[in-house]
């Protein structure tokens, strides 16, 4: 990959990766609730999400699931209804006080990786990257050096600071009405996302040379 391509390269993915979307929402009430050093348990399942995504990209998975309209059929319902059922349980909690013994970093690391995972927007993100970026007359394996550690590490930096956020409204938010309708708000994120999810439009693959 040359200089100019990673370049570009490097700008699609800051946009890619800080656009809001289900991901912040998600560091961000997770940066509110638990902290900032517990919730990076949160960043690293987005990492670990990332870095699976980057792998089946290169193997050219993607590019089969966004041709295959049934299988992203399957897979938009479904992440649409994690997404609204997780915010309206979010609603929910939101008027009940936060548990005296905080989540093991399992559940934490696990529900982000779900929430990355079933986004079909990160389908489309990873299919975009590499129809675009990737040079067909240079071995894949040899492009993956450049584009791992470039995307990985804008994507912690990225999701770092959203979970940053998060804290910081988590301890400006002293008044316990303000926090429950802080709490709503990010909860009607997730129905939102969920929403829109299920009516979006599956990606376009890749046209033919």
């Amino acid at each position: 990959m040359s200089f100019e391509g990673w370049t570009v390269f490097a700008l699609f993915w800051v946009v890619f990766v800080t656009t809001p979307g289900p991901n912040a929402v998600n560091c961000i009430t997770n940066g509110m609730t638990h902290g900032f050093a517990r919730s990076l348990w949160g960043v690293l399942g987005i990492l670990t999400q990332a870095a699976l995504f980057l792998s089946l990209s290169a193997l050219g998975v993607t590019a089969l699931i966004a041709a295959s309209p049934q299988a992203f059929g399957i897979a938009k319902l479904a992440g649409a209804a994690v997404l609204i059922w997780l915010g309206l349980r979010g609603w929910i909690n939101a008027g009940k006080p936060a548990p005296a013994i905080m989540p093991h970093p399992g559940s934490i690391y696990s529900r982000a990786f779900m929430i990355a995972t079933i986004n079909p927007k990160s389908v489309a993100g990873y299919l975009a990257a590499f129809s675009q970026f990737v040079q067909p007359d240079v071995p894949i394996g040899a492009q993956m050096w450049a584009i791992f550690p470039t995307a990985l590490l804008i994507t912690a930096a990225s999701y770092c600071t959203y979970t940053a956020l998060g804290a910081l409204l988590g301890r400006a938010a002293l008044g316990a009405v303000f926090n429950i309708w802080l709490r709503r708000g990010m909860a009607l994120c997730f129905i939102l996302y969920g929403v829109l999810l299920g009516l979006s439009a599956p990606p376009s693959p890749p046209a033919g040379g």
